[in-house]
């Protein structure tokens, strides 16, 4: 089915770098957003500049260009946005350099040339969009990070959580990371949880797959894989009801299990945090 969909995708990049996004790798992005077969046909992001600032700080240039410039390398259409400089009654400055208006445009304009619409951004300020599209025909998918509006979630068709797409956002502190590999670090959700035993399963995505949504392991065509876990390795930040509710993403690192051949365990769980 997804072999024939042409697809549409809309990057809020000032809100992706705010919440939890930072470094997010536009050709991830790209392979997860054309998953299944799916036909790219816009391939739009949308990135704060300040001119002012530029000519002040080379180091804020020198990196905001960089940026541009590999998202174009991607094959992404990066539309600039120049930030305004306001000052308030008090003397003080701040910038503004939203987006929002220009994303929506766009994205009504070439509504009628997709049959899917990908939006990366977490504000709640879509969500008349989002119906509007949907209205028009289009199937709306969401990718956020962190602070994604619980509304917007609702809206949309499907979320994905961004922290969960193999390699799209790097973990910093392990610039070498093999995602899935044992030793490896990922990011997961606790899939079943027995508090009263004192562990549980987690699972992780291992591979960019159209079937995201087959999240039990033991279906066939499913890129999920589940981990066990003992409280001993729950970090104490983690409480029961993020191991529960099914929704809070967490890092850890894999292992092997001891006891079952080819299975896997659980080391240092602990929230992702940005």
């Amino acid at each position: 089915m997804a072999a024939s969909l042409k697809v549409g995708v809309f990057v809020d990049a000032q809100n992706v770098r705010y919440n939890g996004g930072y470094n997010m790798r536009y050709d991830v992005l790209r392979r997860f957003a054309g998953r299944g077969g799916r036909v790219l046909l816009r391939l739009n992001t949308y990135v704060a500049f300040d001119p002012e600032r530029a000519g002040e700080d080379a180091d804020y240039a020198k990196k905001a260009y960089a940026h541009q410039q590999a998202a174009r390398q991607y094959g992404w259409k990066v539309n600039v946005k120049n930030a305004r400089r306001f000052t308030d009654a008090s003397g003080n400055f701040t910038t503004k350099a939203n987006s929002d208006l220009d994303i929506a445009v766009d994205a009504l304009l070439q509504a009628d040339n997709l049959d899917e619409i990908l939006l990366v951004s977490g504000d709640g300020d879509f969500q008349p969009l989002v119906g509007a599209l949907q209205n028009r025909g289009c199937r709306v998918e969401l990718l956020g990070f962190d602070n994604v509006s619980r509304s917007l979630q609702r809206q949309v068709d499907y979320f994905h959580s961004g922290f969960l797409v193999p390699d799209l956002v790097p973990i910093g502190y392990e610039p070498r990371n093999q995602w899935g590999a044992v030793g490896s670090c990922v990011r997961g959700v606790c899939s079943k949880w027995f508090a009263d035993k004192g562990y549980g399963f987690l699972g992780f995505m291992r591979e960019i797959s159209d079937n995201s949504w087959l999240f039990d392991p033991r279906l066939t065509g499913s890129p999920w894989s589940s981990v066990f876990c003992h409280i001993n390795e729950v970090a104490s930040e983690v409480t029961e009801e993020d191991l529960t509710q099914g929704d809070t993403v967490l890092e850890f690192y894999l292992a092997e299990s001891p006891q079952e051949e080819g299975g896997l365990i659980a080391r240092n769980v602990r929230l992702v945090q940005q």
